[in-house]
């Protein structure tokens, strides 16, 4: 990814924090798309009840009569709902956890996956900030069960719903090895929990960092209580900024995003959402009216701090997502925050739009900042500011006209004006936590189109932990393409290799461009999408190097063109033979039109074929390599042991080909001979030989070959024909493996004297005995001389290897001889091809990436990395995982006294008042405000005068709820 120098201003800074992932489910938005198409067109994500819904859920009559209660909320969808046996929790442990706590889990591995990381395989430090807000579900559907509580124990329902376990929960199951902190600052939890993240990869405590926050305070579909001069609307809406103003509405919510130093996001050619430029956080300490009033000093230095750090001038910001509440109190305080901190640095008038996304989805309580963020970035992203509702008048405490400020209450094109947009978010907690980030859109070049892709295949794999999420996972990948037609398809593909978690389920096909991805997985055309379950276990690869025979010019051409791992290795191999063979063997193996035929006969002399042979095999060996795919065992057959020793070490790669090439020059000096397969067993054919033939290999149980004089194999094959019995000539020059090698054996021997042998480092079968090579066996140079004259007992080692039942058969060299044979013999073992055969004709990349995708299916962990090493490939934003979530949900009794419900004796005596100063002094001798929260916990979070008579039912409800969280104390410490 090239960093865009459009703007003269911009560089890239120690502090500049790139954003390359998120992940949200808001009111009436299940996914960020979503999300953005509301905000765009103006959607107000409030629902309103009837009376009929809030009577079916047990809301009485009296309370849906009463004036004052109102009968909207901002509903967050399928609360209830969770994939448990995706993070392995059993469904009745899911039943305990706070849904607070499975949402942020889901969002965090979606998130993580939109920003194209696996944090199995992520090599840095990844850490994880995150807020939430107090646990309902565990108050009013938990805590209040004692039949509950007996039956699983407090411990266990205590750590499953504690606010402070909500990041390393989430630490613990995607295995996050950073820093792992939850933040308590109310409604900045979520801001705050951001800054902090970027603190953390700017000291280089983390490398990547999840940050956001989650609420669910409204368990059932319900209404709330309007106070007057409370911090709630009297009919739903909320006006921010308004002069109708009056509160705002509660809501539900859960946001995250990935966070990564900018020049490392660069650097790795990662999706850049947006860039945070600066954050600041500080308190308001006690410099004001009462402790959860707001202060205008607090905000105005939080936000000239975050300016400051950034190095961005305040005209330079042309957007403002603000706190924007609605209330009376509030949003005059914050723009005067906010015009305190401009005016620091310039006098310009109504340059900067504002916006609140509360307008939209209501006040997310812990959750609130990271929804302010995420709209900003997704607004910086399509260069658009979206409309913030309800505004018609300005609210009469605000001198808008004189501010640098102006409402943005319709969808406007956000121009840029020479330099990079910019926006600033706040997010003010009730306690004076202050947090505001800078944001600056990702000046990056685009990324997709066809062009640039690389390779002409791309293999794309596709995994889930059930059959039934494998075919949304490939449903969610086709439709994502059709919406995106001009994705790069191998930044896609490398995308789903690096970026994904591989599981049991497995799907993969090799395609040319997205509309050919279309289609294939659309049709799931079985002849180019392969599916396979993949039983848990460790799967092991045996490489297998066929021999002389199997040669053809061109072989794997297209790999020379197009890998470069292969092209180097062929050439280093082809450039320490020149000496030896007196020739470039590339123009053998790679020649022009014009002399393939010459190529094609030259191709089959032995001192040019078993050279030939070993640089391919050898160049395809390091190929599979950096492709992660490491051989647990190797056979070789014939000339093809020769390249398994060299891997394990026995020779180094420059004797090896002395070696290889010597001994083919040699057998070149001997006469003619030929060689029969013949389709019987060892024992019937070894009676066949007579004085003159040899048994040059057992390829299989009944598949043999015997070697020797031309003319005696001639008339063994007129023997074998007349009783019926299949037999074929083999293309070779000479009789290798028999009694006619015999003449070279001194000569060759003599060779091992000028070369170091040494023990095997990656087990072998020996051609000589069937089975392991030994140390001994392998360091003796007599092996070697006989090897040249036994027979090949290949059988033998596949009999040997097939002992263990979870290999997999690679055949590393062309055409597909050892992988035919093996099939005979390993049933229910895989057996795979590295090149076409001569007369398969298609692409030998295709080819290749058709068995990498295989192997992937069978369990073998491909090294992604390294396979896309030589592309400059890009992550992309591609669908995430397809949760599969049920219901898992612990009802609340509706008899209990905390049921929210059970509100009608209670919620007229909720005068909790906020942004308001209380007249009378309250228990810690201040004019401290009080603090409302309109969730089911209003019925115990009444911050009480203590002199208020005690027979409020509000009252009697904290005190019993006290009462028994000590006498719950008490037994834990007697437990202890």
């Amino acid at each position: 990814m090239a960093y865009n120098n459009e703007f003269k201003e911009n560089q890239i800074s120690d502090l500049d924090i790139a954003i390359i992932g998120m992940s949200g489910r808001f009111p009436k938005a299940s996914n960020l798309d979503k999300f953005w198409q509301n905000l765009k067109d103006g959607l107000e994500a409030i629902s309103f009840f009837s009376d009929q819904e809030l009577e079916s859920i047990g809301v009485d009559k009296t309370t849906l009569n009463d004036p004052n209660y109102v009968k909207a909320k901002a509903v967050l969808e399928d609360i209830e709902l969770f994939d448990a046996g995706f993070f392995d929790y059993s469904p009745k442990t899911a039943e305990i956890i706070d849904p607070q706590h499975r949402l942020f889990l889901e969002t965090a591995w979606e998130a993580l996956e939109s920003a194209g990381y696996d944090s199995k395989t992520y090599q840095g430090r990844i850490g994880v900030y995150g807020s939430a807000s107090i646990s309902s579900y565990f108050l009013f559907n938990l805590f209040s069960n004692p039949e509950l509580i007996k039956l699983v124990g407090l411990d266990q329902i205590r750590h499953n719903n504690r606010t402070d376990n909500l990041t390393t929960r989430v630490a613990y199951k995607l295995d996050l090895k950073g820093s792992a902190i939850t933040i308590q600052t109310g409604c900045s939890s979520s801001l705050v929990a951001v800054h902090l993240a970027c603190q953390s990869l700017i000291d280089r405590e983390s490398d990547l960092v999840l940050a956001g926050g989650v609420s669910i305070t409204n368990l059932k579909k319900t209404g709330y209580a309007y106070q007057e001069g409370g911090i709630l609307s009297p009919d739903g809406h909320c006006r921010a900024f308004d002069a109708k103003a009056q509160g705002t509405v509660g809501g539900d919510g859960v946001g995250i995003v990935i966070l990564k130093r900018l020049a490392d996001a660069i650097a790795d050619r990662d999706y850049i959402h947006a860039v945070i430029k600066g954050s600041a956080i500080n308190n308001d300490g006690s410099a004001k009216v009462g402790y959860t009033a707001p202060s205008i000093d607090g905000q105005a230095k939080v936000i000239a701090e975050a300016l400051a750090i950034s190095r961005i001038e305040p005209d330079m910001v042309s957007y403002i997502e603000t706190h924007g509440t609605g209330t009376v109190l509030g949003d005059p305080i914050e723009i005067a925050a906010l015009t305190k901190s401009f005016r620091a640095r310039t006098q310009k008038k109504n340059f900067c739009a504002i916006g609140s996304v509360k307008t939209n989805i209501g006040h997310l309580d812990t959750a609130s900042g990271v929804a302010g963020l995420i709209k900003t970035v997704l607004a910086l992203k399509h260069k658009q500011i979206p409309p913030s509702l309800h505004f018609q008048e300005p609210s009469p405490q605000i001198d808008f006209a004189n501010s640098p400020f102006y409402v943005n209450d319709k969808l406007s094109e956000w121009k840029s004006n020479g330099h990079p947009r910019r926006a600033g978010v706040s997010s003010f907690g009730i306690g004076g936590t202050n947090a505001h980030v800078i944001l600056e859109e990702a000046l990056v070049m685009e990324q997709g189109g066809a062009k640039g892709q690389g390779r002409k295949h791309h293999l794309l794999v596709v995994s889930a932990k059930t059959e039934s999420a494998l075919e949304a996972a490939t449903a969610n990948l086709a439709n994502h393409f059709k919406q995106h037609p001009n994705l790069n398809l191998a930044d896609v593909a490398y995308t789903l290799g690096v970026g994904r978690r591989a599981f049991d389920y497995r799907r993969m096909v090799v395609c040319q461009d997205i509309d050919d991805a279309i289609k294939v997985l659309e049709t799931k055309d079985t002849q180019r999408v392969f599916t396979h379950y993949q039983k848990p276990g460790e799967s092991e690869v045996v490489f297998m190097f066929p021999g002389q025979g199997s040669q053809y010019v061109d072989m794997g051409r297209e790999l020379y063109q197009t890998e470069p791992i292969f092209r180097e290795q062929v050439d280093d191999c082809c450039e320490q033979l020149k000496p030896i063979l007196g020739l470039d063997l590339r123009t053998i193996l790679y020649p022009s039109q014009e002399q393939t035929q010459w190529a094609t006969e030259l191709l089959t002399q032995t001192h040019i074929t078993q050279a030939a042979l070993f640089a391919i095999e050898y160049a395809l060996a390091q190929l599979w390599l950096s492709r992660g795919v490491y051989p647990s065992a190797m056979i070789g057959h014939s000339i093809g042991e020769y390249v398994a020793a060299c891997l394990a070490g026995v020779f180094s790669l420059a004797d090896a080909l002395m070696l290889v090439a010597t001994r083919g020059q040699l057998m070149q000096q001997l006469p003619l001979g030929a060689m029969l397969a013949v389709a019987l067993p060892e024992k019937k054919v070894t009676q066949m030989l007579g004085d003159q033939l040899s048994l040059a290999a057992i390829n299989a149980p009944e598949r043999c070959v015997v070697s020797g004089p031309t003319a005696e194999i001639e008339d063994l094959q007129n023997r074998l024909t007349e009783q019926g019995i299949d037999c074929r000539f083999l293309h070779t020059s000479h009789a290798f493996h028999s009694q006619m090698m015999d003449f070279i054996i001194e000569p060759f021997t003599k060779l091992f004297a000028k070369i170091n042998l040494n023990y095997p480092k990656i087990p072998f079968l020996s051609n000589v005995t069937g089975t392991w090579i030994t140390p001994e066996e392998a360091t003796d140079n007599n092996y070697w001389a006989k090897h040249l004259r036994s027979s090949v007992r290949f059988a033998d080692g596949i009999t040997e290897l097939c002992k263990q039942p979870n290999r997999i058969f690679l055949e590393v060299g062309s055409g597909r001889t050892l992988s035919t044979l093996t099939k005979q013999q390993a049933q229910g073992h895989l057996a795979l091809c590295s090149i076409r055969h001569l007369h398969d004709q298609q692409s030998d990349v295709a080819f290749l990436l058709n068995t990498l995708g295989h192997l992937w299916l069978s369990g073998i962990q491909v090294d992604w990395s390294g396979f896309y090493a030589n592309q400059k490939c890009h992550r992309l934003a591609l669908p995430t995982y397809p949760f599969e979530r049920q219901k898992y949900w612990v009802e609340s009794s509706k008899d209990n006294d905390f049921n929210p419900l059970n509100e009608k004796d209670t919620h007229n005596n909720q005068k909790l008042d906020n942004e308001k100063v209380s007249s009378r002094k309250n228990h810690l001798g201040d004019k401290s405000q009080h603090l409302l929260v309109q969730s089911p916990q209003n019925n115990i979070l009444n911050l009480s005068n203590k002199n208020e008579k005690r027979d409020n039912p509000a009252i009697k409800i904290i005190d019993r709820q006290i009462s028994i969280m000590f006498q719950q104390l008490e037994l834990l410490e007697k437990d202890m």
